[in-house]
């Protein structure tokens, strides 16, 4: 019996330091996360009480915020204000006003990836790789995607005109553009000798990616094509559920790739 008791009186003994190192770890990293938080009110009030100007309290939050997760320098990360939030819904549901073409930022200049089919991009002989310098005027150098973006995009039926270079030609070319409504296709289909399959996955942006695919598919299998080439070249990328859903869709129980 006292043995019993001693190795109970030593267990809740044992349990009780692990408590308190828990406990005492827990305090320690509270304390250095206010301290933190504390540095960060402090420069807040300082910029508040004696900038030159005026500067609304949401701006300073929010760039204290966007700065948090960019200081985790992960290109797949990032912070969205209310503006890029309503373009990222706006890719989602598919439509919009615009050129037709998928941009991104190369050698910090905004750069054609992809001129869409039938669309004022591609009716005007836009290539991949095409440097966009201006648009309507103003460089595109040090451009944020997102500004580009807001720029090209517009209601159907206005202007727009980019400043292009494209490789192997020394001169400037220039194109203004009509705005008419772009509908985001996601996938390319087409049939290949030796009744091969060919799909193009042109990016993820919106929801409608699986389904598409999913109907290029069944539409290939009735046509009796026995292989499938898939192209996920120049793909911007996307929603990570769509990604997720249509590699289920590309696996063998569908076909022999």
């Amino acid at each position: 019996m006292k043995i019993f008791k001693k190795r109970t009186i030593l267990a809740l003994t044992i349990t009780s330091l692990i408590l308190v190192t828990v406990w005492f770890a827990r305090v320690q990293a509270a304390s250095n996360f206010f301290s933190e938080i504390k540095l960060i009110i402090q420069v807040y009030q300082i910029i508040q009480n004696e900038y030159i100007e005026k500067v609304e309290p949401s701006k300073l939050i929010e760039g204290a915020i966007k700065g948090m997760v960019e200081s985790l320098d992960d290109p797949h990360s990032r912070w969205l204000d209310a503006e890029e939030w309503k373009e990222w819904n706006v890719e989602k549901e598919g439509e919009f006003g615009g050129l037709g073409m998928v941009v991104g930022v190369r050698d910090n200049f905004i750069t054609i990836i992809n001129p869409l089919e039938s669309t004022p991009a591609s009716k005007a002989g836009l290539k991949p790789g095409d440097k966009i310098l201006k648009i309507n005027g103003k460089s595109t150098e040090g451009m944020s995607l997102n500004e580009a973006v807001a720029k090209l995009r517009g209601e159907v039926g206005t202007q727009v005109t980019i400043t292009i270079k494209r490789e192997g030609v020394p001169e400037l070319m220039e194109y203004t553009l009509t705005r008419e409504l772009i509908k985001l296709p996601n996938v390319e289909k087409k049939i290949l000798e030796d009744s091969i399959g060919y799909i193009k996955i042109i990016g993820f942006t919106n929801e409608n990616t699986s389904k598409e695919l999913r109907d290029a598919l069944t539409s290939l299998k009735k046509m009796g094509t026995k292989s499938l080439i898939l192209d996920l070249r120049d793909n911007p990328g996307g929603l990570l559920t769509q990604a997720v859903e249509v590699a289920d869709l590309t696996t063998g129980r569908w076909w022999n790739c």
